[in-house]
């Protein structure tokens, strides 16, 4: 069997050769998070323990996009399964805040921060599911490297250090904010060692007293007592009401794999519609630069955001009609849709801001087992309110509800909002080949699609698929705005298809937009050894043993 990465090392355009280790392989966005997960897959450690290091350091030193007071989602493929196991820890939003809270301050969005977007934390509860059911080492063991990183300090990243000073432009004044992330009143700028010993003593309670002790107990009441002096609305009754689930997760074939997502209310079936889609086109002797690739891809996207826009929500809250969005009948109607040669225009009165700085982490382990995890503030360090005795910033998740009193995805107390994280994996012939996450809100979707196509359809090795230059159409949000959206691209796409996709009728415009950060593990059964890719847009790596 042929498998994508068969081709000669070091590949033009490629940032690295691929990663390749018998045993075990972890990719994170931070090298300090791989060193991580690294050590615990040494030390004998699951795919879920490395993990959880990687992700407790991540909160640590990348706290633009990972936090305890952020969500969590993943895939895990058990070794010898047939296809992986679904976890959504998602938070919902507070019982206490009522809908009427919105329209008596006149808005008709939930604001991008402050208390009003805040929902209940669950990465920590997924931590929780995950080590109860896949871990083999102690907690404690787990968070050592975060608690140190924490208490000791690390220098900061040249890509978090940007997004660190951009957060800062954001946020500074929200309540304990400077006092935690502002050392000496300023952000810190790349090489600069950091502490943050607030979130150490954080970690080390959740090491000696268990996870759950971030729900109830004194973390709980001490988040109670902060947003109720800062016109906040999450409770400790809210905290200890918090469950993640479990669930089964989306499959659709495209050519010979099976592609996994997680189900609504996060926008994994947005993948899922835009590979329906693009089944029926002859992909194969393209690339991804080729401007006929990437005109399908945009109209693809148009079409399945459509549905994204109208459709997706808390399924336990909102009748989500997944079975016809994913119908192969349905997905040729829309392909019909499609002109070859000029784009149609989305109505843009759907549209809504996203934004989105999240982690991911891949992780594959000396037993077979495969773990995909993203975790994420939302809106990098999410909405400003930082407890400053716990040393991490409240995500503002809520943000992404409708305030449409007659939308699927409408704002109410306890309820989960439409969610962009979306880890996903791979499969063929029912064994596992690739887990993987991509970064960055609407991105996501898109970026995981040009992904595959890189890896199925034109044949690219693993790290040369990753670093292949992207494309991120971003729709109209507001007047002014071109009416078919505007296709963002990367130099690559911009010199060698910028002027063929502006005469079709794209309105083009160079690296305007967000790119993401892919993680990346696959399977060679052939060697019986792991490939590890790592986004050279990010500050991370891949490695393993």
């Amino acid at each position: 069997m042929r498998l994508a990465w068969d081709r000669p090392a070091g590949p033009a355009g490629s940032s690295r050769s691929v990663v390749a280790a018998p045993r075990a392989m972890i990719a994170t966005s931070q090298p300090l998070a791989t060193a991580a997960g690294l050590g615990v897959l040494q030390a004998g450690g699951s795919a879920v323990d490395a993990a959880i290091a990687a992700n407790a350091v991540q909160c640590v030193v990348e706290p633009t996009g990972a936090g305890l007071g952020g969500d969590l989602m993943a895939l895990f493929w058990p070794a010898g399964a047939r296809r992986p196991v679904a976890l959504n820890a998602g938070g919902r939003s507070p019982g206490r805040l009522l809908p009427e809270a919105f329209s008596a301050r006149g808005l008709t969005r939930i604001p991008p921060d402050g208390p009003l977007s805040i929902s209940v934390p669950g990465a920590v509860d997924g931590w929780r599911e995950l080590h109860q059911r896949w871990g083999r080492l102690p907690l404690p063991a787990l968070l050592e490297p975060a608690i140190h990183y924490a208490s000791e300090g690390f220098p900061v990243g040249e890509i978090v250090a940007g997004e660190w000073a951009e957060n800062a432009g954001r946020l500074a004044h929200w309540p304990g904010f400077a006092e935690t992330f502002l050392p000496d009143g300023a952000p810190p700028v790349a090489g600069t060692r950091f502490r943050n010993p607030a979130l150490a003593a954080t970690l080390r309670t959740l090491a000696h007293d268990g996870l759950a002790a971030f729900y109830r107990g004194p973390i709980a009441a001490a988040l109670e007592a902060f947003l109720q002096r800062h016109d906040g609305f999450l409770t400790a009754a809210d905290l200890a009401a918090h469950r993640s689930e479990w669930g089964t997760p989306l499959g659709a074939r495209y050519r010979d794999c099976e592609v996994w997502e997680l189900p609504p209310p996060t926008q994994g079936a947005v993948v899922l519609q835009m590979l329906n889609i693009l089944q029926g086109f002859p992909l194969a002797g393209l690339g991804p630069a080729d401007p006929d690739w990437l005109h399908l891809l945009v109209e693809s996207k148009k079409l399945a955001w459509a549905d994204r826009q109208q459709f997706y929500a808390d399924p336990s809250c909102a009748e989500v009609p997944l079975a016809r969005l994913l119908d192969p009948v349905y997905a040729s109607a829309l392909r019909q849709r499609i002109h070859p040669a000029r784009p149609r225009s989305p109505d843009p009165s759907g549209a809504q801001p996203v934004h989105g700085d999240t982690v991911a982490i891949v992780v594959a382990d000396a037993d077979g087992h495969m773990l995909s995890l993203m975790q994420s503030n939302y809106h990098g360090m999410g909405s400003g309110l930082v407890p400053p005795e716990l040393g991490f910033p409240l995500q503002n998740r809520g943000e992404l509800f409708s305030l449409d009193p007659a939308h699927p995805n409408a704002y109410a107390p306890g309820k989960r909002p439409f969610h962009t994280v979306i880890p996903a994996m791979i499969g063929r012939a029912g064994l596992p080949w690739l887990a993987f996450g991509f970064m960055g809100a609407d991105m996501q979707a898109q970026g995981q699609v040009q992904l595959i196509a890189n890896l199925v359809d034109f044949r690219m090795p693993l790290q040369q698929a990753v670093d292949a230059p992207r494309l991120n159409h971003v729709a109209p949000r507001q007047a002014g705005d071109p009416p078919g959206g505007t296709v963002c691209v990367e130099d690559g796409i911009l010199a060698a298809s910028g002027p063929a996709l502006a005469a079709r009728g794209h309105d083009v415009a160079p690296a305007c937009g967000i790119f993401g950060g892919c993680q990346a593990v696959a399977r060679d059964p052939e060697q019986g050894c792991w490939l590890g890719a790592s986004d050279p847009r990010k500050d991370g790596h891949a490695a393993g043993f």
